[in-house]
């Protein structure tokens, strides 16, 4: 695994010699984060390992001490299997000028090939251009080959180019390199349908499509097979109407990822489209959700403001 985590911690992160660098761990996750803590080592920086009790559900924040240790760190490494990414304690540690890497679900066999392999330097480009095309549309049109017929407004929103390499003040995933916006709250209309992956609360891979009805910026509806009945019930467990939000579209822009159920290679895949559910204050948006999720199609068209970016899975630009 050394190989993948110092691409992680060199190349990524751009660690430097004498810099304060905070992993943030479960148990379960402990061989990756000593992996990771070991490459910072090696880069002459200090690793600090924390390990917390796994969260409840992904989108739940760590414990006041571990957002303190975060914010006050040079860079940190959210090495967890539920998701702490669209959290306060995230985006309050970017904000006091931490760069942040989100290992979410990180498995050792991503450390070891993959999307890691990926030459982050050379995609950035793309990547940047992609999230620049869609940022501040006022009409992003998505469609796919499945029934997906989406309509969102991204007017007055950033573009958030997510090329897997940060400068202070920022944090990315890695290795899914995506290009994303976040929807004007109330603005989606349309209908979902992912067909390749739903990567959360053991769905992973999907067996049959699951489609959802938007109105008004929110799912109305869901429909499907039995993961899609998984989903339903989780939503509805939350006790919380903010996670049926439409909070993201995302398009993933890694040639070296690959559909495998996990989170982090299935929103890279080259070409391949994410809506977002639920949380998106750390995306642009205003929305605090009780969780944040994917749900993944191929094929796709994305067209904004009449330019199209992606076109049957393919950039256009």
């Amino acid at each position: 695994m050394s190989r993948g985590a110092r691409t992680i911690v060199e190349v990524c992160a751009g660690v430097k010699a004498g810099e304060h660098a905070v992993i943030v761990t479960e148990a379960s996750m402990l061989s990756m984060a000593e992996a990771i803590a070991a490459a910072v080592y090696a880069a002459g920086a200090e690793p600090v390992i924390t390990i917390i009790t796994p969260r409840k559900s992904d989108g739940q924040e760590p414990p006041d001490t571990v957002a303190a240790a975060m914010k006050a760190s040079n860079v940190f490494f959210n090495v967890v299997d539920k998701s702490i990414t669209h959290t306060k304690a995230t985006r309050d540690a970017a904000a006091a000028g931490s760069r942040g890497m989100m290992m979410t679900a990180f498995t050792e066999e991503m450390l070891m090939g993959g999307g890691i392999e990926a030459d982050f330097r050379a995609l950035a480009p793309q990547c940047n251009a992609v999230a620049q095309a869609m940022a501040g549309a006022e009409l992003i049109h998505l469609t796919s080959p499945g029934g997906t017929d989406l309509r969102v407004s991204a007017k007055g929103r950033r573009g958030n180019a997510l090329t897997c390499m940060i400068a202070p003040g920022q944090f990315t995933t890695v290795p899914t390199i995506e290009a994303n916006v976040s929807p004007v709250e109330g603005s989606a209309e349309g209908i979902i349908v992912a067909d390749a992956s739903a990567p959360y609360i053991g769905i992973g891979l999907l067996s049959k499509p699951i489609k959802a009805s938007v109105e008004n910026g929110v799912i109305v509806s869901v429909e499907g097979g039995a993961q899609a009945s998984t989903l339903v019930s989780d939503l509805a467990s939350k006790n919380d109407p903010n996670v049926y939000n439409v909070a993201e579209l995302g398009i993933g822009l890694n040639p070296k990822c690959r559909f495998i159920g996990a989170m982090l290679e299935d929103e890279g895949v080259y070409g391949s489209v994410h809506i977002g559910l639920g949380t998106n204050i750390t995306l642009g948006g205003h929305i605090k959700a009780a969780c944040h999720y994917d749900l993944i199609m191929t094929g796709a068209t994305v067209i904004a403001d009449g330019r199209t970016v992606l076109k049957a899975g393919r950039v256009a630009l």
